[in-house]
């Protein structure tokens, strides 16, 4: 009897669960991190101009509609003729804004997307090429929205039906 009590008591031992005590790590994480400064652009639409379609965005869109050397041009188009082409405009306003930056202005810079042969692009009277960057402002005033017309002259010999399409690449740089 007694072996049994010894078996029994052991056996009792195995079935009573052993409290577990509390594990615990520890850590430590370093962060860090390194302000840049930055600047955005985006275009809007001028009161004087066409309504851009995507205003407030840095991928905007002027159609000018149908264009020609005489008749009606829609709102916003300003147009000028000479004794062989004609030139039709539209105020567009550019806002460059920075943030954690010290710039007191910026440069901004446009160049044509793919090149024309036939018509004569500007920006704010500056031409535009495909072939390099023309300088539109060397101090633009941040944060406030800066009227650069785009025009496009036009010849006469141009067909009619004929669709003038093309993109303005701008870059706007920290002075």
């Amino acid at each position: 009897m007694k072996k049994l009590t010894l078996i029994a008591l052991a056996a009792a031992i195995m079935i009573i669960p052993s409290l577990a005590s509390a594990q615990t790590a520890t850590g430590t994480l370093t962060v860090t991190a390194t302000v840049n400064g930055s600047i955005n652009l985006i275009f809007n639409s001028d009161a004087a101009g066409v309504a851009l379609t995507g205003a407030g965005t840095n991928a905007a869109t002027l159609a000018f509609g149908n264009v020609s050397a005489f008749g009606a041009v829609a709102a916003g188009v300003v147009r000028t003729t000479t004794a062989t082409t004609f030139t039709v405009s539209s105020a567009v306003d550019v806002n460059v804004s920075k943030t954690n930056s010290a710039s007191a202005n910026y440069t901004l810079k446009a160049q044509l997307g793919a090149a024309d042969a036939v018509n004569t692009w500007q920006v704010a009277g500056n031409t535009v090429t495909s072939a390099a960057q023309s300088t539109i402002t060397a101090t633009g005033t941040y944060a406030a929205n800066s009227n650069f017309p785009v025009a496009i002259t036009v010849p006469f010999t141009t067909a009619s039906g004929t669709v003038i399409s093309n993109t303005i690449n701008y870059t706007a740089t920290a002075n």
